[in-house]
């Protein structure tokens, strides 16, 4: 089998792991793009560490030809949450022909929160004969542990499930998105009113793409895809963690004082044709000294079980997670297609 090539779309913390276990896998790095203009132009061992690779960082307005030039199998995008955010970048992989995974949250699902530009996306991908998908920790801890519990149980009623991280080690970008260092009151008008609007609405907002799902409302998609569900609602909630002392955000750069938000708890909710309910909330924010990350799932039927699973490596994990999946990617039939359709995680040597 010919070595795989990948490029690195985005060369911020996250990539820092993408690229080591791509490498350590033997595949071959031919391109790094990023915006930031304090990186563009070195090497990417300014990133990673070690000998210099001979792969500078280029800009991401010329990121479409570079790619065209070097035509790399898969594309590994590690910037932002949102599929608004991540058009340019898909869209270019999709017209290219070339394979991408990302760590976009609402790109594990986005069938229900953007179909519109999903479907764009799909299209193009199909005419051009690559795959794009989104992937990482939830594909993981969220979705195939939970499915396979599911798997032994008999007459589920419900699946509810808790997940927390910090988000000081995602990014200046994940950590906004998640209201810390807000006051309350900024808390409720920038993030919390968001939810406050009929489902007629909030379906509005998702055919003109302007809907700002939670991870869990993409979760709660992938799950009932996977398990074959028919969903009839879905709601969301965003509701503040409030800060029980100052805290310092190294990635905002800033003191969170006491009071204020530190991140937020976003609960979604999930009815099924099937009688099934899923209950998830994701809990992300500035850690305080004694908290950590912890995922928590419960699966109702004849025989409830309970998974904890405390203190898990999230990043390592999320990019240890993307880099598995692209073998996936590269042998799946071509379009935007979620990894409930690929089969289950696999570790990959």
């Amino acid at each position: 089998m010919e070595k795989i090539r990948f490029v690195q779309y985005g060369c911020g913390k996250m990539s820092k792991y993408t690229i080591d276990y791509a490498l350590k896998k033997g595949y071959e790095l031919v391109g790094a793009i990023d915006i930031n203009k304090d990186i563009i132009g070195k090497d990417i061992s300014s990133i990673i560490g070690g000998n210099d690779l001979g792969i500078q960082i280029i800009d991401a307005k010329d990121a479409y030809n570079m790619l065209s030039s070097v035509k790399p199998d898969i594309c590994i995008i590690t910037t932002m949450s949102l599929m608004n955010d991540l058009k340019e970048p898909f869209m270019m992989c999709a017209e290219l022909g070339i394979n991408a995974i990302s760590t976009c949250e609402e790109a594990f699902y986005p069938f229900n929160s953007s179909p519109n530009l999903t479907k764009q996306i799909d299209l193009l991908a199909k005419q051009n004969n690559c795959t794009i998908t989104g992937s990482g920790y939830q594909d993981a801890f969220w979705g195939n542990l939970i499915t396979t519990l599911a798997g032994a149980t008999s007459n589920i009623t419900k699946i509810k499930g808790s997940s927390s991280y910090n988000v000081e080690d995602y990014g200046i970008a994940l950590a906004k998105a998640h209201g810390a260092g807000l006051t309350l009151d900024e808390f409720d008008k920038e993030i919390a009113s968001q939810d406050r609007i009929s489902e007629d609405e909030r379906n509005e907002l998702i055919n003109k793409g302007e809907f700002a799902p939670s991870y869990m409302w993409n979760t709660n998609g992938w799950l009932c895809d996977k398990l074959n569900l028919t969903v009839i609602s879905q709601t969301q909630e965003c509701i503040p963690q409030v800060a029980k002392e100052d805290i310092h955000s190294d990635t905002l750069n800033m003191d969170i004082k006491k009071g204020d938000a530190t991140g937020m708890s976003a609960k979604v909710t999930t009815l099924t044709k099937e009688g099934i309910t899923i209950e998830s909330e994701c809990i992300g924010k500035v850690y305080a000294k004694d908290e950590f990350d912890k995922n928590e799932w419960t699966v109702y039927g004849d025989a409830d079980t309970h998974m904890i699973i405390n203190r898990p490596n999230t990043v390592e994990l999320t990019c240890a997670t993307i880099v598995n999946r692209i073998p996936d990617v590269i042998n799946m039939t071509s379009g935007f297609i979620p990894t409930s359709k690929m089969g289950e995680l696999k570790y990959t040597k």
